[in-house]
């Protein structure tokens, strides 16, 4: 987990241009524009000075095209709060997906943990009760991330709380996160398909 998202310096540039777009907001409620160019500089800047430090920019690339798309949305409508429409959007379909994936007995954390031990992703795995059964529960746990923060950010989005929904998105983003890949962990310790032999490759 720690290294999907760059270490905490990734979780803190993942949080930069959301603070700033608030704070300019909040200083001027009218100057939905000028935030919204303000929070998408922003996040260049992050993954400028990562270049230039011949560091990845892999950790802020996928950020930059999201303040870039909430950004536009945001300055399109002439509404801050849509700044955290594309979010909100984002987090009902994972919700669906995840979802659907457990109802059709193809729960995605058991994939995506198959994957990344290194095991056959569309092995037999979700044919054993053994390894079907903690990938569902894992996937459920996600689900569940994903609705709490629709639970606590559409008021929010729908009141026009921009600091408290700012405040929200940051705090339920990459430390949500980590608290959802550590519970799934421990549902899915015990489960073959992370204790099970992992196949040899022959050169």
């Amino acid at each position: 987990m720690a290294d999907a998202i760059g270490g905490w310096r990734g979780a803190l540039e993942s949080a930069i241009p959301t603070v700033v777009f608030v704070l300019m907001v909040t200083i001027d409620r009218h100057e939905v524009r000028r935030a919204a160019v303000i929070a998408v500089i922003a996040a260049v800047v992050l993954a400028v000075v990562r270049l230039t430090r011949g560091q990845t920019i892999r950790y802020v690339a996928g950020g930059l095209a999201g303040v870039a798309l909430a950004a536009f949305v945001a300055e399109r409508t002439g509404r801050a709060e849509n700044f955290f429409l594309p979010g909100l959007l984002l987090n009902a379909g994972w919700a669906a997906v995840f979802a659907i994936s457990v109802l059709a007995r193809r729960p995605l954390v058991g994939y995506l943990a198959a994957g990344l031990t290194g095991r056959e992703v569309f092995g037999s795995w979700r044919h054993e009760p053994a390894a079907r059964i903690p990938a569902a529960r894992a996937t459920w746990v996600f689900v569940a991330l994903f609705v709490s923060r629709l639970a606590v950010q559409i008021p929010l989005y729908l009141g026009g709380a921009l600091v408290a929904l700012g405040t929200a998105k940051v705090a339920m983003g990459v430390p949500l996160t980590a608290v959802g890949v550590w519970i799934a962990w421990l549902l899915m310790r015990q489960s073959p398909l992370v204790t099970g032999p992992r196949p040899t490759r022959t050169p």
